[in-house]
């Protein structure tokens, strides 16, 4: 999926730069938050809202910020109940993937 992710940032340049100078450059950047909080923040809201791709980058992004793979399937398993049993058995196909890859 980096591939894909690649060619979207090519051929539309200012996401990138969006991406890299506000969301990485700033707001991932801001003291009222831990990067592993923003990581589980984030893990949890893409799980949610079912976004498989972005979830990938963001559950290794979340392991390199100190999130542990227990932490990952604790949050996974409680999102079943208030995010839906489907979200969650896809979140953690996901997370197998990554962990396997580690």
């Amino acid at each position: 999926m980096a591939e894909a992710r690649s060619s979207v940032y090519e051929q539309i340049p200012q996401l990138g730069k969006l991406r890299d100078e506000v969301l990485f450059g700033n707001v991932w950047e801001q003291p009222e938050l831990t990067k592993r909080d923003r990581s589980l923040i984030t893990v949890a809201v893409l799980t949610a809202l079912y976004r498989t791709d972005e979830l990938r980058g963001h559950i290794q992004r979340a392991l390199d910020n100190g999130v542990t793979q227990d932490e990952i399937r604790g949050l996974i398993t409680h999102l079943a109940f208030y995010a839906g049993w489907p979200t969650a058995v896809n979140a953690g196909r996901v997370a197998i993937e990554v962990f396997d890859k580690r």
